[in-house]
């Protein structure tokens, strides 16, 4: 009998709190709902990600820079983008127990086609269905429950400007394209680039890393002249698949680019498309790519004052560019990474007891560990050539482990499980020929490598 979704999921979420990618924040206070640490290996896959991404979607472009605008913005900013009038849940709460829970996916869930629906259809849906709480009790009238985090700026309480933790990153792009223009010297089209957190106070149904209040964003807004938008969209749409397919080394079976109709876009959208990625627990949003129009800088530009317009020195005239928005979560690449390249042996994973074998066959740039260096007996100076070729590595800017506890098998298990592509041995042999024994992680193979090229070797492992 193969192994069932949940089952995969259940095996993930135990590997990576045993091998310390992700744990659960505040654990010894009980843990808090939705909230987790990224831990040793969670931060390098994650900052291996988000390098991969900045390398060929900044450093590798011409037409691409990189900006790290503040988490607390200027209040207005936030008026201008909407986000205080308009970004909200339709909230409704189990009369009884006092749950709360998000409208539209109990609609979805009694199986209602809400494709379109405004809130007021929505609450007029819910009486018709009568609907029930999922514990079978009354639901209270739904409310509009606004996601933005608020804080307070100032010395004291009573003197405090409210202001919000932002909700997305795009608006630190749209507020410094002024600056960008008049300072950089880019001729149109060009993007700018950000990497950040955000936070939404969201009602948030699991699925570990998944949906969580604080998460993180890598985002382009693209500026273009309004002629050459849906061309643009083209380009990265191309651009987004190839970081799935390059990159990532997702299953094309289990992606699917799917154009949002009409209906459900936002109103200033000409054209939207999402790439789900089907996890364990459903086909979900991985990316977003949006024709978001002029209607950002326009806005800003009503609110500020500011001229935010573009003059064209060839034709003379001035426009609102038109903006291109490629939008990609780095937390939730983070799981389809794992869930995507998580190979668990599917005999020993339903013949219970302990855990199945796992592996984790991550790309080799992605992985948190490069290499280990195991020598097979602590003695007779096998361990400190070990440990001569590991400070060698890490002089060369490799991420590299040295493991000299227990048996040769159970090291070769634990770094399988981590995702380390390769691991050196060092043996007798090592000392009479200065040769090491490379073991690798997919095909199982070895050969053996002169101990002072094994860090070229790597290397150009890592760019084939």
């Amino acid at each position: 009998m193969p192994i069932s979704p949940d089952q995969k999921m259940e095996l993930l979420v135990s590997l990576c709190k045993r091998r310390g990618f992700v744990y659960p924040d505040s654990d010894i206070y009980g843990g808090f709902a939705n909230a987790f640490d990224y831990g040793p290996y969670g931060v390098e896959l994650k900052n291996n990600i988000r390098d991969a991404w900045w390398k060929m979607f900044v450093h590798g472009r011409e037409d691409v820079v990189g900006v790290d605008t503040p988490i607390i913005q200027h209040p207005k900013i936030w008026e201008a983008s909407g986000h205080v009038a308009g970004f909200s849940d339709p909230l409704v709460e189990d009369k009884k127990t006092h749950k709360r829970y998000r409208l539209d996916h109990l609609l979805e869930v009694a199986g209602a086609d809400i494709t379109g629906f405004t809130f007021e259809q929505m609450a007029e849906k819910m009486r018709e269905l009568q609907l029930k709480s999922p514990d079978g009790n009354p639901l209270s009238e739904p409310k509009q429950f606004n996601l933005m985090f608020k804080t307070g700026v100032g010395v004291s309480e009573d003197t405090a400007s409210i202001a919000y933790l932002r909700p997305e990153t795009a608006a630190g792009m749209f507020t410094t394209w002024r600056d960008i223009r008049d300072t950089m010297r880019k001729k149109l089209p060009f993007g700018i680039a950000q990497v950040g957190r955000a936070f939404r106070n969201e009602i948030t149904p699991g699925n570990f890393i998944f949906r969580t209040r604080e998460f993180e964003q890598m985002e382009i807004e693209y500026f273009v002249k309004p002629e050459d938008a849906p061309r643009a969209f083209e380009m990265w749409l191309a651009e987004q698949k190839a970081w799935v397919q390059d990159v990532l080394k997702l299953d094309p079976s289990r992606v699917v680019y799917r154009e949002i109709p009409e209906a459900d876009r936002a109103f200033y959208s000409s054209r939207s498309v999402d790439t789900e990625y089907l996890y364990p627990f459903g086909q979900k949003e991985l990316y977003g790519l949006a024709n978001r129009g002029a209607h950002d800088l326009s806005r800003h530009q009503e609110f500020s004052g500011e001229k935010l317009e573009w003059f064209d020195q060839e034709t003379g005239e001035r426009f609102l560019p038109h903006v291109v928005e490629p939008t990609w979560g780095l937390s939730r690449t983070v799981l389809a990474v794992l869930c995507e390249h998580l190979d668990i042996d599917e005999a020993e994973a339903v013949g219970g007891g302990e855990e199945p074998r796992m592996v984790l066959r991550l790309p080799p740039r992605l992985a948190p560990v490069k290499a280990a260096v195991l020598p097979l007996q602590k003695k007779d100076g096998l361990a400190d050539i070990g440990r001569e070729l590991v400070a060698s590595l890490r002089r060369a800017g490799l991420v590299v482990e040295y493991d000299e506890s227990g048996s040769i098998g159970k090291r070769y298990r634990r770094q399988d499980e981590i995702g380390t592509p390769w691991c050196f041995t060092v043996d007798y042999q090592t000392k009479e020929d200065g040769t090491v024994t490379v073991r690798d992680r997919d095909n199982m193979t070895q050969e053996r490598v002169k101990k002072e090229e094994v860090a070229g070797w790597i290397a150009a492992k890592l760019v084939a």
